[in-house]
């Protein structure tokens, strides 16, 4: 592996200008070449607080600023993401792995909130009622927060920070976010874009860490609301620990998605929706398909056949290769995690129907790939099974039933997202009725929710009370108050004793 030997140095981004502490610093790589190619500054919790501390002071005017006003700096900001999306999609395709047209989808799904966000006006209207009693009127406003936070992963470094801040600024608040210190690129050149929109400083902060980062963000008073998507026992911590400190928290965990295929589907046309699903973007979706449950063994033969021909077939290389249907997973570590499951499946007696643990990319040779791999005969009690694996790796389960298949759903602890393969609707009436998930698809294998709906999952998916982005997001960064006022012509003639009632 070959290391320049001048690196460019990423920092944080507080009060609308750029700042770097170089105390600790950490290694950001290219996941197809293995090489490092930048410096991150890891945050002290001096600086974090520096942050936290420019967001509370430019939170009293942008509390202040008209709803119209913060959407016509969003507009803005919408416009320069698209002038932009070359830049923004070479970095995380760079740092990430993930191919270019993955990446420009990605920003897309993004922009979609914040022209979401850019209906902050109509969407923080309250409630009015008149004469609620004898010359009494009450009526409600939804009121910002103050300093929020934001805690991101390595999997969407443009798409997820957008689930939170348009709304959260929109709202009122102001922001900090700290990205995975994996791909930080992309959280600074947003921070950039704002600023050219014409966003105040302070607003919006961005810095780049680790624990220390996070765990200073959790704990400090002037934070208000935690957003945070990432795995389940970091989720929970991220819950826990910022509740105990008084915050607001949604905190999105893990997944194990699976996709459930009756006889009666088009295999056809499953097959190649679950290919896109399980393999894109390598795997590193909350949302990807992980598990196929095959209803019937003549079903279960036919869909192993059929996806095994299309597993062997991907075209695997570099992001920025145009002709590549998947890139690498983001780094050394992850790759060889993912790997340990496959040795872990096919120790427990899962067969290996394809096996991409042995691929190698011509002029990539220290690249962080692996091949598409599929496993036929996966048992719930398999290792493999139970894990988020967050690779290229479909494992198919076989079931009888459907009432077997939405048995062995249920028993997971996971509740992200599901989908079934069907030309019944009575079945698919039935299926989404039971099951016990917070996304269900029919026949659509991602099923993320558009802009103005809300991502959330059930069970050990999610911790908190409120989903992501849509309605859900405005809610969650404001608080209600409610307002009852009198005007009397005349004053009262007595005090009045009793409990108020209309």
């Amino acid at each position: 592996m070959n290391t320049p030997t001048r690196l460019e140095l990423l920092g944080h981004w507080i009060a609308g200008a750029a700042v770097a502490d170089t105390d600790r610093l950490a290694p950001v790589t290219n996941p197809a070449t293995g090489e490092i190619t930048r410096q991150v500054a890891m945050a002290s919790k001096a600086t974090v607080e520096a942050a936290i501390g420019a967001a509370q002071a430019a939170f009293p005017a942008w509390r202040a600023t008209a709803p119209q006003r913060r959407a016509r700096v969003l507009f803005a900001f919408k416009a320069l993401l698209e002038k932009n999306a070359d830049r923004i999609v070479e970095a995380i395709t760079g740092e990430h792995g993930k191919v270019l047209d993955d990446a420009l989808g990605e920003l897309q799904r993004g922009i979609e909130v914040v022209e979401y966000a850019c209906g902050a006006p109509q969407l923080l209207k309250g409630e009015h009622s008149r004469n609620v009693g004898p010359e009494i009127d009450s009526w409600s406003e939804m009121r910002p927060l103050g300093v929020v936070a934001g805690i991101t992963p390595f999997n969407f470094p443009a798409m997820v920070p957008m689930w939170m801040f348009p709304i959260a600024i929109a709202a009122g608040n102001t922001f900090v976010l700290k990205p995975s210190e994996k791909d930080p690129s992309c959280a600074l050149i947003l921070a950039e874009l704002l600023k050219e929109a014409g966003l105040p400083d302070g607003v919006f902060n961005v810095v780049n860490g680790d624990k220390e980062a996070v765990d200073t963000l959790l704990t400090d008073a002037r934070v208000q609301a935690v957003s945070f998507v990432g795995s389940t026992p970091i989720a929970e911590y991220v819950y826990r620990t910022a509740t105990a400190h008084g915050k607001r928290v949604q905190a999105l965990g893990g997944a194990k998605n699976h996709a459930v295929v009756m006889p009666d589907a088009d295999l056809d046309s499953a097959v190649n929706a679950i290919m896109g699903a399980a393999y894109g973007s390598c795997g590193e979706r909350c949302m990807a398909i992980s598990v196929v449950v095959a209803v019937g063994g003549d079903v279960a033969d036919a869909l192993i056949g059929k996806l095994a021909a299309k597993v062997r077939a991907l075209k695997i290389g570099s992001g920025f290769d145009r002709s590549s249907e998947m890139g690498p997973l983001v780094t050394r570590a992850h790759r060889d995690a993912v790997k340990a499951h496959i040795d872990s499946a096919e120790k427990e007696g899962a067969k290996l129907v394809v096996d991409g643990r042995g691929l190698k990319v011509e002029g990539h040779a220290d690249g962080f790939f692996l091949g598409g791999t599929l496993l036929d005969q996966v048992r719930p009690d398999m290792a493999a099974y139970k894990a988020e694996i967050f690779g290229p790796v479909l494992q198919v389960v076989r079931a009888t039933t459907l009432e077997e298949a939405v048995a062995l759903i249920e028993a997971n602890e996971y509740g992200n997202g599901v989908c079934i393969f069907t030309r019944d609707g009575g079945t698919a009436r039935a299926f989404s009725d039971a099951i016990s998930i917070g996304m269900v698809g029919i026949n659509v294998p991602l099923p993320v929710p558009a802009a103005y709906h809300s991502f959330g999952g059930w069970k050990r998916s999610l911790f908190g009370d409120l989903s992501i982005y849509g309605a859900d997001g405005f809610r969650f960064y404001t608080r209600r108050k409610t307002l009852t006022q009198r005007w009397p012509e005349q004053p009262l003639a007595n005090a009045e004793f009793s409990f108020p009632s209309h």
